[in-house]
This record gives structure tokens, C-alpha cells and sequence, in this order.
């Protein structure tokens, strides 16, 4: 069933487990993601950012993501991540899409509050739900989701008190923050900074998203969901794992494809366990 965020991570909050977001840009990754959450009982949210768009279009795989919602017997949230310009975020929306993030976290910061308050305003008219995103949160150098690196992360963590303000001011249903995470493949252990987690939780109620999730240990997974993240974000583990699945050439195309859905089905159900979700739908 189509939901908002809301419908999934208010629960997920309450019960300190976390939900997945496992963005897909092919009907294959799809498919699995549904799959894995139906199978386990999840719920979960499906969606595409925009720097994926050029691998899978809006208005190709938008329909059919609010499409298999729909159908879906768990709960399913359809959002578009990383939304860099209100005309995408608005056309999103009006596609159907029950959730966008409107990311304006390298603007100046009163900026960010302007713009994230009326993607706010016109969502939640329409009964859908935003999160927004304070500090920012990069690309390692070898990401698939884009090419910006930063030199110094922690120079651009959530700072604890602005993200009171941000909340506060923008009326956003969730906060992704900046703690030692980033976008793609880890090329060095992250050091997560849960410490600036616990202060941000202590202020402010709304559900916090984690940005960056492939590739953490499982570890630092629950230690974040301990402390207080809800949603975790997944892309390049299923990218890879559907890559390696390919890699087997054997049989026809549509054995290659199967193999590719198993394979990131796989991987969904190994998050969906970690985070906690199972048997929650």
C-alpha cells in the first residue's frame, strides 16, 4: 500500500527501529526491493534521486514505482532523494510520489529554511511528507551518485542547536544529518561522531535520517539506530551487488536478470533484519 514517510517512520521511531530507503533506478532493483519487504513483512520506502535520473527517468520509473506501492501488501513510502531543484521536486510530486527531499543543505543557511519551508507547504497540501537536510553530507571519490568530494567532513556536521532552529522553522517531517557519513563507496573506515547523534536526538523529536548507509559495518548500524536514527539510505550496495550478479554471463538475458533481482533482493533482506524492520508491517 501507498503511504507517506510518516505512516512508516513515526513507528519506526516509537519502537527504535530504522526503515529502509533503497533507491532504484531500473524496474529490476524494483522488484527485489518489494519482494524483500513482503517477504520479511517490512515496511519500507522506495525511491530515486536526482542524480540518478539520467540511469532511470523520472517519468519512466516514477509510475511505475507509485504503480507496484500501490499494490505492495506492506507498507511502501515512494520518495524522491536529494531533490537539488523545486521544479523536479514539484514534478515528483505530481507524479504521485508520497515523500521528497528537498536538498538545499549547501545553500546559506537562512536560504535553506526558505526554500525547504515552501517544498513543505506545497507537499503537505497535497499529503505528502519532506525531509530536509542540515550540514552536509559528501561523495567519497569513487561514488556513483555524483562527484563532489569534501576534504574535511566534519567541518560540515549537523551542528545541534541550528538543527532545532531548522526543524522548528521549516516544519519538515525529517532531518537528514552530517555525522562522518557519505555517498558511494567507502574508501576508509568512517568515524561516525554518534556523540553529536545523541545531542541532535536530545533536541529535537522528529525522525533523523541517515545518509550514506552501503557499506557501514553493522556495527556502526545499530549504533546509530540506538541513538536515534529512524531511516537509513541504501544505493551502492544494491548497485554493486546487481553488477556482480551481471558479471555471470552464463544462460540467456533472462537468466542474467533473475540472478540480478536475487542478488539485490538479498541485500535488501540483509538491511531490512539489520534495521529492524522485519515483522513490522
Amino acid at each position: 500500500m501507498l503511504v507517506n514517510m510518516n505512516e512508516i517512520m513515526l513507528d519506526a521511531q516509537r519502537n527504535k527501529y530504522a526503515v529502509g530507503l533503497f533507491n532504484t533506478t531500473d524496474t529490476d532493483a524494483l522488484e527485489a526491493a518489494i519482494a524483500a519487504a513482503e517477504e520479511l513483512r517490512s515496511p519500507i520506502m522506495i525511491g530515486t534521486a536526482e542524480v540518478l535520473l539520467p540511469y532511470g527517468e523520472l517519468q519512466l520509473i516514477g509510475p511505475a514505482m507509485i504503480n507496484m506501492a500501490k499494490k505492495a501488501t506492506v507498507p511502501v513510502a515512494i520518495h524522491y532523494d536529494h531533490g537539488l531543484t523545486a521544479e523536479r521536486c514539484r514534478e515528483a510530486l505530481e507524479l504521485g510520489f508520497s515523500s521528497v527531499m528537498y536538498d538545499c543543505s549547501t545553500d546559506a543557511y537562512e536560504g535553506n529554511i526558505q526554500k525547504v519551508r515552501e517544498m513543505v507547504e506545497l507537499a503537505h497540501s497535497l499529503g505528502a511528507t519532506v525531509e530536509g537536510e542540515l550540514g552536509h553530507v559528501g561523495d567519497n571519490v569513487d561514488s556513483k551518485e555524483g562527484d563532489s568530494h569534501i576534504e574535511n567532513p566534519s567541518a560540515f556536521y549537523t551542528d545541534p542547536d541550528m538543527a532545532e532552529d531548522f526543524v522548528k522553522r521549516t516544519g519538515i517531517d525529517a532531518l537528514a544529518i552530517a555525522i562522518g557519513t557519505a555517498h558511494g563507496t567507502y574508501t576508509c573506515t568512517p568515524k561516525l561522531d554518534i556523540e553529536r547523534l545523541k545531542a541532535i536526538r536530545a533536541k529535537i523529536d522528529t525522525p533523523l535520517v541517515l545518509h550514506g548507509g552501503s557499506g557501514l559495518s553493522a556495527a556502526d548500524l545499530q549504533s546509530c539506530i540506538k541513538n536515534g536514527i529512524t531511516k537509513v539510505n541504501i544505493f551502492t550496495d544494491l548497485y554493486v551487488a546487481g553488477k556482480t550478479a551481471m558479471a555471470d554471463q552464463s544462460g540467456d538475458y533472462h537468466m542474467i536478470r533473475i540472478r540480478k533481482v536475487q542478488a539485490i533482493k538479498e541485500v535488501v533482506k540483509e538491511k531490512i533484519l539489520l534495521f529492524g524492520s522485519n515483522g513490522r508491517a
